[in-house]
């Protein structure tokens, strides 16, 4: 495995370990501070954004809006397939009382910071 797909793998072992530890400041250093991040919830949620967010402050303000909504949000890993460019992750979503849910992710990683995020719900 060459070192570039070894480093994004990490990032992304580095990305679920955050996450599941509800570590803010952690995951959002793996990201670029203009990324760009799409999801189907940011849609329901906030529908002004149409899914879309920019830079890490919106970052921030999303995932913290989650754990505070979600106390209890994990996410398990299914499968990474990794190359030089990106991830994809499977994983499954869940949170008490409400149905499992089968998410696909994909993270664009340049120089070792993650510039966009692109979520798929199944």
């Amino acid at each position: 495995m060459n070192s570039t797909i070894h480093a994004n793998r990490q990032i992304a072992q580095l990305w679920f370990a955050a996450f599941n530890a509800h570590q803010l400041e952690d995951l959002l250093h793996l990201y670029h501070p203009e990324a760009f991040h799409y999801s189907p919830k940011l849609k329901i949620n906030q529908p002004t954004t149409n899914g879309l967010i920019k830079g890490r402050a919106a970052l921030q303000a999303w995932w913290q809006d989650a754990f505070n909504r979600l106390p209890s949000l994990q996410y398990t890993v299914v499968k990474l397939t990794v190359d030089e460019e990106q991830v994809f992750m499977e994983y499954i979503r869940k949170v008490d009382n409400e149905a499992d849910l089968k998410v696909g992710e994909v993270l664009e990683i340049e120089n070792g910071l993650i510039v966009s995020s692109r979520v798929y719900h199944g």
